[in-house]
């Protein structure tokens, strides 16, 4: 009896293993459904359905179908996929090194100094040499957003790390000075904006895939498809450091060589994600919760459904963004804001609920 009861345990090894294998498999199949969905869905009166029958009749295609599938619609779609992937798993590596549920990719000062780099570029960037402005082009705010998301990222590791060695718990604090001096700065530039950079700085800060095209995902994707590769590949360090830096340094791992690749990973990931989309929030807050309830903790498995999960739920806010109002189109912040919110807010009282508060 106790083996048949074993079997049933939600807590054992194999159930959560079973779980995890399943889990990968049905999120997989619904990426593959909300990617069709997002290939599907516009404002353009253009058919994705009309355009695959064409296509296996050997039918040619219109001017107007390849424009809005294969030049708008496709290469949102893979941004969308690259970002939602890039800031939910840097949330769960974040979650892991702090051993925090509360921590997110912002902690690291990625947002606060992508943020800045972002309003610098809007409102001074005018000051900026034509010669260097031609060169930038449409590029000037994401990587004014890149450079600033970078810097601030090692200004903070500078200050937390002490011979040799980094404190997570110094890297918090000085981000949240970091992020209230930036905040500060952001307010008197704001306070300087016309009415036209006003309104480029709330879509930015609202964050929207609707700038996607190949360039700008061709200049992203390849920082944050390594990033997840090297991220993936934590998930034995950060189980390890769950029992503290003691415990972790005591079975073999070297928790200061963890510390430098997730810091730098994650500003790599959350960098150039923040750089084309914007700033999108609760997605690396939220998703490394729902996945750690329902298949457990381990960071093996956690890690690339959190990238997953990340990748579709981003793709359906966006979906919802693009409909809701169209022909126009509601900034992806607020979506993701209006969904997380609530569930973010469910998670900590069924948190509470569990732990008898």
């Amino acid at each position: 009896m106790a083996i048949l009861n074993t079997s049933f345990d939600r807590s054992a090894p194999g159930f959560r293993r079973s779980a995890a294998r399943c889990a990968h498999w049905f999120l997989g199949v619904l990426l593959a459904v909300v990617s069709t969905a997002s290939l599907a869905v516009g404002p353009a009166d253009v058919s994705l359905w009309s355009v695959l029958g064409k296509l296996n009749a050997g039918l040619p295609i219109s001017d107007l179908e390849k424009i809005v599938l294969l030049d708008i619609r496709l290469p949102r779609l893979c941004m969308g996929i690259c970002v939602g992937a890039a800031l939910a798993l840097s949330g769960a590596v974040m979650q892991g090194l702090f051993r925090n549920p509360l921590a997110d990719p912002g902690l690291v000062g990625v947002g606060a100094g992508a943020g800045l780099g972002a309003i610098c570029a809007i409102v001074l960037g005018g000051a900026l040499p034509i010669p260097l402005l031609e060169l930038l082009g449409n590029y000037a705010v994401p990587s004014a957003a890149f450079l600033g998301g970078w810097i601030s990222t090692l200004l903070l590791y500078k200050v937390a790390t002490r011979r040799g060695h980094t404190s997570v718990a110094t890297m918090l604090l000085a981000g949240i000075a970091l992020g209230a001096l930036a905040g500060a700065v952001s307010g008197i530039l704001i306070y300087m904006a016309d009415d036209r950079q006003l309104r480029d700085l709330t879509f930015w800060g609202l964050g929207s895939l609707a700038g996607a095209s190949w360039a700008k995902l061709i200049s992203a994707a390849p920082l944050i498809l390594i990033s997840l590769v090297v991220a993936f590949r934590l998930g034995a360090g950060l189980n390890g450091l769950a029992f503290g830096e003691a415990t972790a340094l005591h079975i073999g791992i070297s928790v200061q060589r963890l510390k430098n690749i997730s810091i730098l990973t994650v500003a790599a990931a959350t960098g150039a994600a923040v750089a084309v989309s914007g700033g999108i929030g609760f997605i690396g807050i939220v998703v490394p919760h729902l996945l750690r309830l329902s298949i457990g903790p381990d960071h093996k498995t956690l890690l690339p459904s959190a990238a997953l999960l990340g990748a579709i739920l981003l793709l359906m806010a966006d979906i919802i963004s693009r409909s809701i109002i169209a022909p126009a189109e509601l900034p992806i912040g607020i979506v993701t804001a209006v969904l997380g919110a609530p569930v973010f807010l469910w998670i900590l009282l069924k948190r509470n609920a569990m732990v008898g508060f």
